[in-house]
């Protein structure tokens, strides 16, 4: 590769509920992307990548890159859909960052788009197409979904490492309170650790404070050469690195731990030595990790490098990873807060990075000092596949 790639920009739809269509979603955040871009608009834009999971079963449209293309004037010479389920955003980016990169374009819009909500009506129905990102056949016939999955991480953590109910409620009050100042946020109320505790029991431990929404949502992304950076912005967002392992694992009996994601860990050691960071817990500022329940950040906080094995809990019980902590994890609200759009997530996870870089967040949920370093992190499917990429203020 001849160099890296940046983020000069980007925009968002609001998330939650909305009676938009997935036309009108990726309408919306194509033209908040442009808009918060000087300098650039369509014409300039060379590659699209769409992050996308299930628009076949919740829109009922399939080839949806070219869509998108006819729908915001874009003349492509790189266009591709990403599926990658949860971690489809961050797929697109990952695409478009290599294509920049290996020199073939200079500039690439990646856009996030998810219309999950069809009517309560439907319910049955939308929540039987989230059950295929696992293996149907095996795992889905026997009743596991989303909840009860994570549940039993939950359990097995809480068993052989005393793990505690309200240190998982911890994560969720702090994520959902950062959400309460962010003006896209599905969920924009403080919450304690009393009204986790609290909620509708849905997979015990996890109640349903514990659970990421279903939730419709695009998000966009303008990435660029670093060349072209600097004619742009003085502010970019440069990719660092970038990270991905499966261990060859998808079913829920060939996953190797259920405690612990060795697929992270694998993953962000590839994309911390690409950034050259030895480190993470001193040198990343500000995380955006995959926090589709509370157990998931307990257990990302090890994997990723913040804290040891078995002692997640007592980061977040410690305040470690708050706004002024050793490292400011989901500052924006996470999955739990804003909700997870599926492949909007990776693409906002992104830009939520790049603004805190440029101090263009609220006062309330602004990172401690002047953050340099940043992180995003993807898990998809069971927790099989985990992808992670590093960002900062200066390329490598």
């Amino acid at each position: 590769m001849t160099e890296t790639a940046a983020i000069v920009g980007g925009g968002l739809t609001e998330w939650g509920e909305r009676e938009a269509t997935w036309k009108d979603l990726a309408q919306e955040a194509g033209k908040a992307t442009f808009d918060d871009v000087d300098g650039l608009d369509q014409s300039d834009v060379e590659g699209l990548f769409v992050g996308a999971v299930q628009p076949e079963r919740f829109a009922f449209q399939s080839h949806v890159a070219p869509l998108v293309a006819e729908l915001l004037g874009i003349d492509a010479d790189m266009i591709s859909r990403t599926e990658l389920a949860c971690a489809s955003g961050q797929a697109a980016l990952r695409y478009a960052w290599l294509a920049i990169a290996a020199g073939q374009i200079d500039v690439a819009l990646v856009l996030g788009v998810e219309k999950m909500n069809l009517g309560t009506e439907y319910m049955p129905e939308m929540q039987s197409t989230m059950t295929n990102v696992l293996d149907r056949e095996f795992d889905g016939v026997n009743g596991l979904n989303g909840p009860s999955h994570f549940a039993q991480f939950a359990q097995r953590h809480m068993h052989e490492h005393g793990t505690t109910r309200e240190q998982l409620a911890m994560v969720s009050a702090k994520n959902k309170s950062h959400a309460a100042a962010t003006d896209f946020a599905q969920y924009r109320e403080e919450v304690s650790v009393d009204d986790v505790l609290e909620s509708y029991p849905i997979a015990p431990p996890l109640n349903l404070l514990d659970c990421s929404g279903i939730t419709d949502g695009a998000a966009g992304v303008l990435l660029v050469s670093e060349e072209k950076a600097r004619e742009v912005t003085d502010t970019p967002a440069y990719i660092t690195g970038s990270g991905q392992s499966c261990l060859s694992s998808n079913s829920i009996n060939n996953l190797p731990s259920m405690t612990t994601w060795p697929q992270a860990r694998e993953a962000s050691e590839k994309a911390y030595d690409q950034a050259g960071i030895e480190d993470p817990l001193a040198e990343i500022d500000v995380a955006e990790v995959h926090d589709c329940f509370s157990i998931s950040e307990v257990i990302e906080y090890e994997q990723l490098g913040f804290a040891e094995e078995g002692e997640g809990g007592a980061f977040i019980e410690e305040g470690r990873s708050e706004l002024d902590g050793d490292v400011a994890v989901n500052p924006r609200g996470g999955l739990l807060g804003c909700g997870h759009p599926l492949g909007a997530t990776g693409v906002c996870q992104a830009l939520e990075v790049y603004r805190q870089f440029t101090g263009d967040v609220p006062d309330a949920r602004a990172v401690a000092g002047d953050p340099e370093t940043g992180l995003i992190h993807n898990l998809s499917g069971s927790g099989s596949v985990h992808s992670v990429m590093t960002l900062g203020r200066d390329p490598q």
